[in-house]
Formats: C-alpha cells, structure tokens, sequence
C-alpha cells in the first residue's frame, strides 16, 4: 500500500491487491492526518497482539471496527460494499506504514500548535497520548 497527499493536503491511498481498499480507505478518511487517532489504533493492536483486550472500542462515525486475536474487521457503516477482514500482521504492517507516512509529514506549517511546539508534529502527539491514557505507549522503543 502506497500513500500520498492530494491536490487539498488530504491522504490517499493506492493498494494493487483489491482486498486493502476497506484498510486502505478507513486509514486515509477515519484516521486521516491525525496522528493521536494512530496512535490510538496502535496501542490497541499492540493491546490484542498480547492477547488483551482494546483499552477502548474504536469510535467512529463511518466504520465499525473490530480489534481481536484473530484478527481486525473493518467495516463502512454507509458503504457496504466497503469491509474487509485482515490478520494481525497484515494489519500492523498496513498500520505502522501509515505512522510512518503521517510521521514524515511536513505538516501544516499555517497550524499554530498549542501543546509542545518545541518537538515534531509525531511527537508532541506521542507525549499528548501518553498524558491521556496514563501509560507509555506500547510502541515507544520500537517505532519511536
């Protein structure tokens, strides 16, 4: 799976196997540019991958979500012809690309950032999520 920014600074994605484009479209749309979302979605399948479970559902208003064992169910409430069903490691490595693709982002050098304008877009979200859930990241010391 490959992404890149469109001509209004928003994700897209291309993916030749068919069967990514429900991974690939709630990626780009419910996650979008928002890394703290990432983040999120990170720490959960990090949370399964060790056989516990989410710390939170995933909240969305266009996909339902599922994060298990076996594996992550995605599905577009509005689109049904938009699911799919992808094992853990498929899923990671779709995921952790995706971190990568909004981690070397310029970001919008218009934004004013309230909280640690000091540090990198990536991790000034890092330390953001880390205050909010109380923990470290399960990621930190592998990803970043």
């Amino acid at each position: 799976m490959r992404f890149a920014y469109d001509q209004f600074g928003l994700p897209v994605f291309q993916a030749e196997d068919k069967r990514l484009d429900a991974l690939g479209s709630w990626l780009t749309t419910d996650i979008s540019t928002h890394a703290l979302v990432c983040l999120d979605a990170l720490a959960m399948l990090s949370d399964v991958s060790q056989g516990r479970p989410p710390f939170e559902e995933w909240s969305s208003e266009n996909y339902e979500v599922t994060f298990e064992p076996e594996g992550v169910s995605i599905s577009n409430q509005w689109v049904d012809s938009e699911q799919g069903s992808y094992s853990l490691a498929e899923f990671r490595d779709a995921l952790e690309q995706y971190w990568a693709f909004l981690r070397n982002s310029p970001g919008n050098p218009n934004l004013v950032r309230e909280f640690r304008p000091d540090l990198a877009h990536w991790e000034a979200a890092l330390l953001r999520w880390e205050e909010k859930w109380g923990r470290p990241h399960p990621d930190r010391g592998r990803l970043f």
